[in-house]
């Protein structure tokens, strides 16, 4: 055995090999495919008007690395304009340096990730060379534009509202001066909730504002209702969850008998928790809390005065007491509300939906960040439309969630066309990898069959 001791590569150093093997190859095989279709395209334009100047490199960074493209250029003789029509073809501007499955899938990284340049970080490291700088990928994320939804969605007689803000660092001025945290006033509506396969429920039909416009908050909320939903404001109820803030309080004003505003229990109970958690009477508050029982709470907490163990702590619970006074009808239960109208509420849940919502947009939009008013409007577009499942236009084309799909759930139906490509790539691949080649007896040819499918 000690002389027969052969020198293999570790599986780390095997698997990073072969990636980069396939991706050389692959990128071949799509510069190849490519090629065939400018040519093709050449040969069936319209030669009255397109006439062939020469042939130009166009380079394109690649899931594959950087492509160099040989493709015909042409002058438009209608209005003297250069063009290569492949780049018309495949909605590509060849100009711009990268392809669109690269840009989408970088800007999706940027999103869900901490930052633009961990983004770039990671797909260095995933495609061993670096596509584009971090401030290539913010600009194009800043260029992309949210799309609105195709369709409105039927609106019951219901709409759950989940309404909050989020302070975020605002970049300094160009002479060094601070500006305040800007907040963000975001919405999130749902027509209910639903059983997920498990015990757990969810919200059904969800769709997030983001408040933009110079207009007062509501105003542009009910716009937002008119643009997405089949919404009959006198006809549709809306059930409103925030905290005490005077902008989200101003629903009640805004949509007088058609709207409950329910002041957000997160919120109420821990201030309840940090004033009265050492009082032996907390837990009867909380259950009164619980029980959607705001004369209760308030007798309770007026026992409570002048048995607080410091100046401060008498301080506080009297605001506390102001504070729920003054909010007394939205502790109430709003299933109350609906019945009184006549609706049914025995599959509603609780409120309270608002302060996850925020913690997902404060993962990337805080943690010590700053932003441009620019960025961060960009960037909350961006996640909602992540959320919502809606398209993004981009500097190359559209951003389709679930391209796969045709909206209906079934995978949408190929074109002859890709039909077509489909057979064409097969054949290159197959002239371009010499394991293909081998005959059908082989271990390789084995391997390769039983990998059809994945």
């Amino acid at each position: 055995m000690r002389h027969y001791n052969p020198k293999y590569p570790t599986l780390e150093e095997l698997e990073r090999h072969v990636f980069q093997v396939l991706q050389e190859m692959f990128g071949k095989v799509l510069t190849m495919v490519l090629e065939q279709m400018d040519a093709e395209i050449a040969e069936a334009r319209d030669k009255r008007r397109f006439r062939l100047k020469d042939r130009r490199d166009v380079h394109i960074d690649t899931m594959f690395g950087p492509l160099t493209i040989k493709r015909n250029y042409y002058q438009d003789r209608e209005n003297g304009r250069y063009i290569a029509l492949l780049d018309q073809y495949l909605a590509f501007d060849g100009r711009k340096g990268f392809s669109p499955l690269l840009e989408q899938w970088a800007m999706a990284l940027a999103v869900a990730g901490p930052s633009y340049r961990h983004a770039v970080k990671q797909l260095e490291t995933f495609l061993g060379y670096a596509p584009m700088s971090h401030e290539a990928l913010r600009q194009h994320l800043l260029a992309s534009e949210v799309c609105e939804p195709k369709s409105k969605q039927p609106a019951p007689e219901v709409l759950f509202v989940e309404v909050d803000g989020l302070f975020v660092k605002q970049q300094k001025e160009k002479g060094g001066k601070k500006k305040k945290a800007k907040e963000l006033k975001i919405a999130l509506v749902h027509t209910g909730w639903e059983q997920d396969g498990s015990k757990r429920r969810k919200l059904k039909n969800k769709r997030h504002y983001f408040h933009t416009g110079s207009e007062p908050f509501w105003e542009g909320f009910e716009s937002f209702l008119e643009q997405h939903y089949d919404y009959d404001a006198t006809k549709t109820k809306l059930v409103i969850n925030g905290d005490g803030a005077g902008w989200i309080s101003a629903c009640q004003d805004d949509f007088k008998g058609r709207a409950f505003y329910h002041l957000d229990r997160f919120h109420v109970a821990r201030d309840l928790h940090l004033i009265m958690k050492d009082h032996p009477r907390y837990s009867t508050m909380r259950r009164a809390l619980n029980e959607n029982d705001p004369e209760r709470l308030i007798v309770e907490l007026n026992s409570a005065v002048g048995t607080m163990a410091t100046p401060e702590g008498e301080t506080k619970l009297e605001a506390f007491i102001a504070y729920i006074t003054n909010h007394k009808e939205a502790l109430r239960d709003y299933k109350a509300w609906l019945e009184a109208q006549g609706i049914d509420t025995h599959r509603l849940c609780t409120m309270g939906a608002s302060e996850g919502l925020m913690s997902q947009f404060a993962a990337r939009l805080k943690q010590g960040r700053s932003w441009s008013a620019a960025g961060v409007e960009a960037m909350t577009q961006w996640i909602i439309a992540d959320k919502d499942r809606l398209e993004v236009k981009t500097w190359f084309g559209q951003w389709v969630p679930n391209r796969e799909t045709n909206g209906s759930g079934r995978k949408a139906p190929e074109t002859k066309t890709r039909k077509r490509l489909t057979k064409q790539i097969v054949n290159d691949v197959r002239d371009n990898i010499p394991y293909m080649k081998q005959s059908s007896g082989t271990m390789i040819h084995r391997a390769l069959k039983g990998l059809i499918g994945f």
